[in-house]
This record gives C-alpha cells, structure tokens and sequence, in this order.
C-alpha cells in the first residue's frame, strides 16, 4: 500500500486561516478512499478547540535540533473522520493566540518542518511520498536532502510540493541557515535558497521536490508570468515539466444543500423550492426587505484589494440604484469595512454588511443568494466559487486562475455555462456583468436551467484525488 505523509500548517477542524486547511482535511480522506495510507501531520496550536485535544494520545518524545538548539517535540496522535492525525506539540514555538505573524515565524516553522522528518524515525509509519504544502513546509525537502538521505528510511523517499498561494513566501534574514536550519553557507545561492537577499522557504519547496503542484491549470501557467509569479517566475518555468495544475475540490459532505444541517431549509436539482425559501429566511435574518423578486447578491470574502474590493466600491453605489440586495460577509482591510458598514447605514433595505467570520451565516449565503460576486485580481483555485454552485447561486467573477477554471460564462445560444465572467480588471466590465447575469435572472426559463447546470457540476475531489494518486505513484 502506497504511504503518503501529508504536512500542513492548518487542517480543519483542528484550526483554519484559509482555504489550506479545507484542503488539508478533505484531499487525504478522499486519497484515503482511494486505498492510499495517508496521513496528516500539522504543529498543535494552542487554539485548537479543547473538545479535540483531549482525545489526542502521547505517541513519543523526542528532541529535534534546530541549529546549536535541542528542543523538545511531542509527537501527538488522533484519528478523525478517518483520517490519522499526528500533531508536533511545542508550547513555546505554538501555545499562543493566533498561528502566524509572529516575529519568530522563521523559528517556529524550521522547528516544524525538522521535527517532522525527525518523527518518521520515531513512529510506525515510513511514508514513500512526502506531500508538503506551502512555505510554511517548503524546508523539509532540503532539509531531507541535506541531513537525511543516508538513512534507510529516507532513502527513496519523494517529495511533492503544492503551491496554494505564491504570495506568500516565508523569507527570512540569510542567518537562518545555520542558526536555525544547519545548512551550510552554500545553500545561500540563487539555484538554491537564495531570494534577493534573504532565504526563501518557498523556493526550498520549489527547488528541491521531485513534483510541485498547484491548485488550478489557469493559476500554473500565471505563476509563470512576471505578473502573477511574485519573482519567482523564473524559477518555475524552468520546473515546467514537474509542475501541475489540479483544481481543489470541496468535501460534499460538508458542503451539500440536500443534507446541510446550518441552512433553513434542504433542497436538490429536482426541487428548488427550498432554495427560494432559503431566499426568504435570509432575508428576513438580515433585516433586508422579503421580497423573492428582487435578486439577492452574496460576496463571502476577504475584505481587501486582492479580492476585488476596489472594484466593488468604486461602483457599488451605482450598483445599490439598481433592484437589488447585497449581502457581505467577512473581516479585512478597516478602509473598506468602514465603507461598507456606512453604505449599509444608507441603504439599509438593500445592503447587509456583516464585518465578522461565521461559519453558519456563510452556509446561509450560499444557500439563499441568487448570485455570488468574486471578482478577485488573483485566486489561485477559490472555493467560494465551487460551494456557491454546488447550492445553485450562480458566480460572477474575474477570469483569474481557478475562477476561470470552473465557472464558465453562460451561453445563451447553446445554453451553457454555469456562471458569468469578466475579463480585464475594470470596475465598469465588472459591472456590465452583473447587469448581464440581472438580465438573465429576469427569463426564469433560462435562470432555472443555469442554476440546474451549476447544481449538476462535479465539484468534489474525485478527479483531482485521481490525479494526485497517478503522481505519487509516478
């Protein structure tokens, strides 16, 4: 039986910043479907909910170096959902509030990754592929290749490395690789882990694996390009015959309106008249006018640039004249949360601003929205588009990365499509859009069959599990 280690910094349930976590709990359950040994590995935060830690069991104790430091690891172990979890306890590197930002993140997580190769040795599993995900585990492959290779148990080891955001790169000062990495001075070399002056745990992960994966076709050939790949363009496009693009997928047993316990009422392809009543109870939670007529559009999202806010404010007063509602969900940047909370004041029957995270509130959205904005300037895969057609909402987004992977622009004359896109980053083609996708909504005939070919996509991890077991065994 093939075994495969999966590391991550987050997995729900345990702890969640971002889509990683979602992965990182559905993908391997799926793989494990599959008849793949894989199992899961992250750091035990202290905010991992208590009802979870006190089911963890002690498997071993263990000193991991990090630099001239011994510092001490338990290595923790859970079975969730059918899926073996080991968690790398350290109180003093992750016994605080919060997962990242902290001035020490170079420390913190070159213990992670070293304490994770340090584990095979110590417990019963030695994996054949070691599957890393994002720069927060990009140093175990040089890591394995410097200090490890000579066991037996590292031997034939392989390495995947999956890209779910470029942007974010984990770079730090050049001292880390002896004080932190026991790495010698040639690692600070740019074929190796040299980034403008500084050491790169992205391009570690990048350089040294045998495979590195993202999470869409459209966002593996971006990434290739000065625009979207953040300097380190280059360096991919000379690893294009190792890099692969495979859309995320959603778990349907989270994410499933005939099943899903959070929104008012369940509903199918074959009887949409629980997605109307979800309509009504929505509206009626936010205060918004019940009216079933008039087009309810969600945004569940980040609030900052990145995710197209700009765009949103530059035309959502011109937006808010039209028959509409608009509801918002989510927390970020304070200058456009201050104008939504002060726009929400002045149309008040037609805008829900809700500046918070609420898991329960967010099923609501995407069970009783109509349509479902997302115009990103960059989004690697996005689930938020994937879940939204899953409940028959329909996406308006920018032609970005996985956006442009999975919502395809309805065609009228062949009359297909299962959402509506826009091009340029432009506030005014984003709004042409949305007034396209309003004009649709008006011909019921031609609504309905779109929300049916939205509702009849596959949008699980069947085909990308597929995909990741032909990598791991190639």
């Amino acid at each position: 039986m093939l075994k495969v280690l999966y590391v991550a910094s987050e997995a729900v349930p345990f702890i969640k910043t971002g889509g990683l976590a979602d992965v990182a709990f559905s993908l391997p359950k799926e793989l494990r479907k599959l008849g793949i040994d894989i199992r899961v590995v992250i750091p035990k935060y202290k905010n991992i909910p208590e009802e979870l830690k006190i089911n963890m069991i002690m498997l071993r104790e263990i000193n991991v170096p990090v630099g001239w430091r011994n510092q001490y690891c338990g290595i923790q172990y859970l079975e969730y959902d059918g899926v073996p979890y080991y968690f790398i306890e350290n109180e003093y590197y992750f016994n605080r509030d919060g997962i990242y930002g902290f001035y020490d993140d170079g420390e913190r997580f070159s213990f992670f990754d070293r304490a994770v190769l340090e584990m095979i040795e110590s417990i019963d599993f030695k994996p054949d592929v070691l599957h890393c995900n994002d720069w927060h585990t990009g140093m175990i492959v040089p890591l394995l290749d410097a200090h490890y290779r000579q066991k037996q148990a590292y031997r034939n080891m392989k390495t995947i490395f999956t890209i779910h955001n470029l942007k974010y790169q984990g770079v730090f000062q050049q001292e880390i690789l002896g004080d932190l990495l026991n790495l010698g001075s040639e690692y600070f070399d740019v074929d190796k882990l040299e980034f403008y002056g500084g050491v790169s745990f992205m391009k570690g992960g990048i350089n040294y694996a045998d495979i590195v994966t993202t999470v869409s076709e459209s966002y593996a050939k971006e990434i290739q390009s000065p625009e979207f790949g953040e300097r380190l363009d280059g360096l991919l496009k000379s690893r294009d015959r190792d890099l692969y693009g495979i859309i995320n997928g959603i778990d349907y047993d989270i994410y499933n309106p005939e099943s899903d316990s959070e929104i008012f009422l369940n509903y199918n392809v074959d009887s949409l008249v629980g997605k109307a009543m979800n309509k009504n109870q929505l509206q009626e939670l936010l205060g918004l006018p019940v009216q079933k007529h008039i087009p309810l559009i969600g945004m569940i999202s980040r609030i900052d640039a990145m995710k197209g806010f700009d765009l949103v404010v530059n035309i959502i007063e011109e937006l808010l004249t039209l028959d509409i509602q608009l509801v918002v969900l989510g927390t970020g940047d304070p200058y456009f949360e201050a104008i939504l909370k002060e726009l929400a004041i002045r149309y008040s029957g037609k805008l829900s601003a809700n500046i918070m995270f609420s898991s329960s509130l967010a099923k609501k959205i995407y069970a009783g929205c109509d349509l479902f904005l997302m115009p990103s300037i960059f989004e690697p895969c996005g689930l938020s588009q994937l879940i939204a057609l899953r409940y028959g909402t329909i996406p308006i987004v920018r032609e970005t990365g996985g956006l442009k992977d999975t919502v395809n622009s309805y065609n009228e004359f062949t009359e297909e499509g299962n959402g509506f896109s826009f091009n340029s980053y432009h506030a005014k083609d984003m709004l042409f859009t949305i007034k396209r996708a309003l004009g649709f909504y008006e011909d019921k005939s031609k609504w309905d069959k779109i929300i049916r070919n939205a509702m009849s996509g596959d949008y699980s991890w069947n085909s990308a599990a597929h995909i990741y077991e032909e990598l791991y065994n190639k």
